[in-house]
């Protein structure tokens, strides 16, 4: 039988079908939903299930209530989630960097070169846009390798959702959401894969959560932002995205992270969401969110080790009244 790429189970033979907890979703926040779960189990003897089949797949999931909780980086807004009847919080804030295959570090990337890349209209590495901000770089005559997701992605959704405010022709031509019709790139499916195409192929540039470019020793891009300094993907350029963030709870916590303004801001921020089925029972609700408090209250160390930012108090307070307010914790 075919292994499921990105497949979490935490197991202990004699743990009981009720201490079972099982999600489906976003790849985005896998690595640390899987150290989150290890210490979890360790700890109470419960273990997650969880598969990182994409946001799309997590919302999906849910939406058909196959699913004890779905995961998504794209987060619903107020109306979709009353419409198909789902409680939505954040976990984590993180962002989607442009990784690439060349031999030296430090690339930069103006906004005018990272709109003109997965356009299409960028072909090649010794470009005069990719060369005026990268004057000590020799940047080869090289064609450029688009990678890009195949599946329903919320880190899709992130970075589109990034290029249609950084790029007017690519809001007119292409728009946003989980899928898009490329105009360029090659496919590959989950974080995992696009990770694992860009290390392997020499010329070639794509997107993928922080952790993922971490993990396989991608290079990363210093990215200019919205007030046209350059940044590098950071706890403190995430959190600087995340200064404004309003958090409200009777918007189900709806927030998008992208193209802030601010001196240190990370253009391509962005939080990850859990779902839940208000119509499940309040038992099976309440699995989920013993484990998010447990998340809330000692997974913040883990979640810094793997470069991902920790929610404010002052937001997980308000996460514990919602999640109160719904009758589970």
């Amino acid at each position: 039988m075919k292994k499921l790429i990105g497949s979490l189970v935490f197991a202990l033979t004699s743990t009981a079908v009720a201490d079972v907890i099982n999600g489906a979703g976003a790849t985005f926040p896998y690595p640390l939903y899987s150290k989150w779960a290890y210490f979890y189990m360790k700890e109470t003897g419960v273990k997650l299930n969880y598969q990182s089949i994409g946001s799309g797949g997590g919302v999906r999931q849910i939406r058909n209530r196959t699913v004890d909780f779905g995961a998504s980086d794209a987060p619903l807004k107020p109306s979709e989630a009353k419409k198909y009847n789902l409680a939505q919080f954040p976990t984590v804030i993180g962002g989607v960097v442009i990784s690439y295959n060349l031999p030296f570090k430090d690339l930069k990337l103006s906004t005018k070169a990272i709109c003109g890349i997965f356009l299409g209209k960028i072909k090649y590495w010794d470009d005069p846009e990719i060369k005026k901000y990268n004057p000590d770089k020799k940047l080869p005559r090289r064609k450029i390798t688009v990678i890009r997701r195949s599946d329903g992605s919320g880190t899709t959704w992130i970075f589109t959702n990034y290029l249609s405010k950084a790029c007017p022709e690519w809001k007119e031509r292409v728009g946003y959401g989980k899928a898009v019709n490329w105009p360029t790139g090659i496919g590959a499916k989950g974080n995992e894969g696009v990770a694992n195409y860009i290390r392997r192929v020499r010329g070639s540039i794509g997107y993928v959560e922080f952790a993922y470019a971490l993990e396989n020793k991608l290079k990363v891009t210093e990215i200019q932002n919205r007030d046209g300094n350059f940044v590098k993907p950071s706890i403190k350029t995430f959190q600087s995205a995340a200064k404004g963030a309003k958090w409200d709870p009777k918007k189900d916590f709806y927030e998008v992270l992208t193209w802030k303004r601010g001196k240190d801001a990370y253009p391509i921020a962005g939080a990850t969401f859990i779902l839940l089925a208000k119509d499940y029972p309040k038992e099976r609700n309440s699995k989920v969110v013993k484990f998010f408090d447990w998340a809330y209250k000692k997974g913040d160390d883990i979640a810094i080790k793997l470069h991902y930012v920790p929610l404010p108090e002052e937001v997980k307070e308000r996460v514990r009244a919602y999640w109160k307010a719904n009758g589970w914790y």
